[in-house]
């Protein structure tokens, strides 16, 4: 799925497991299990089916990247600027 559908129709789509290397891309904002916050793909392994993920939104002064098992991945969403959401 591409950022431009993803903004077109803000929808949130659950992730399969057995494809979901194909369903996220870098730049891609997502709830992981255990979390009720956003995160953002900033890299993707797909042979090791681990990505790189960040909060989201991120502050400029703090680079807090961490690996994750893609299956940890949740659900794909809409990235807003977190300032409807206040």
């Amino acid at each position: 799925m591409s950022f431009s559908k993803l903004v077109e129709n803000k929808s949130s789509f659950k992730f399969n497991s057995n494809n979901s290397c194909k369903n996220i891309y870098k730049g891609a904002c997502v709830k992981i299990k255990n979390s009720q916050k956003t995160f953002q793909v900033v890299g993707i392994n797909p042979e090791s089916k681990v990505c790189w993920i960040r909060e989201w939104p991120f502050a400029l002064d703090v680079n807090k990247t961490f690996s994750l098992k893609i299956n940890q991945i949740t659900l794909q969403t809409f990235c807003t600027d977190g300032l409807d959401e206040k």
